[in-house]
């Protein structure tokens, strides 16, 4: 899915020790429903958005709360509800609660690595002491020098640590996740808000 489009970066430049056990046979599962929060970096526009995230890949749903950091003049933040079982989404200004409801044009695509991924590497996060460890895993084939996805995951828990998408030669998002948390405290964030029985049939625009 990659939340209204997509995701994020390979990882190398951290890695400070390669494992020396032998190639894996398939990548690790991740977990279907965790809370946490994200950094998306859109290359085209040169922008971070930073959100408070819940995850739930059991009923093919995400919802996206953008955060403020610091004082940002004439810029509205809004919450995000992705039905993809509905094939739609809620976009909500946080401060009027005005709504919007859109349909989705892109299918579920979970936070996972799909069975068919190349290996790439293995390694740790950090500096010495830190031991996290981590695979890096792409959709790179034999017959295609690159890749379009970029997935890093913990070796552990399989929990997502970074991710590179690219949908085509103008848009490619990074995402790095953080401060995850197993399941959903509240099913009720992905209910949308009651102003959203009249929503608006178009996107609203993040300048005021």
């Amino acid at each position: 899915m990659r939340i209204g489009s997509v995701h994020v970066l390979a990882v190398c430049v951290w890695a400070v020790g390669v494992s020396s056990l032998g190639l894996p046979e398939q990548p690790c599962v991740a977990p279907l429903q965790w809370e946490g929060r994200t950094v998306q970096y859109d290359h085209s526009t040169g922008r971070n958005t930073r959100a408070a995230v819940a995850y739930d890949a059991q009923n093919q749903r995400i919802r996206v709360l953008e955060q403020k950091t610091g004082h940002t003049p004439c810029k509205k933040f809004f919450e995000y509800i992705y039905l993809y079982t509905s094939g739609v989404y809620f976009q909500i200004e946080q401060v009027t609660k005005a709504c919007s409801k859109l349909n989705l044009t892109e299918v579920w695509d979970p936070y996972d690595i799909p069975m068919n991924s190349t290996y790439e590497d293995q390694y740790f996060i950090g500096g010495p002491g830190d031991m996290i460890e981590v695979q890096e895993w792409s959709d790179r084939k034999h017959a295609r020098k690159d890749e379009t996805w970029v997935g890093v995951y913990t070796l552990k828990d399989c929990y997502p640590v970074h991710e590179s998408y690219t949908k085509n030669s103008s848009v490619t998002t990074t995402t790095r996740f953080f401060d995850l948390e197993l399941g959903i405290s509240d099913p009720e964030v992905f209910t949308p808000p009651s102003t959203c029985m009249s929503a608006l049939p178009e996107r609203m625009a993040s300048d005021c």
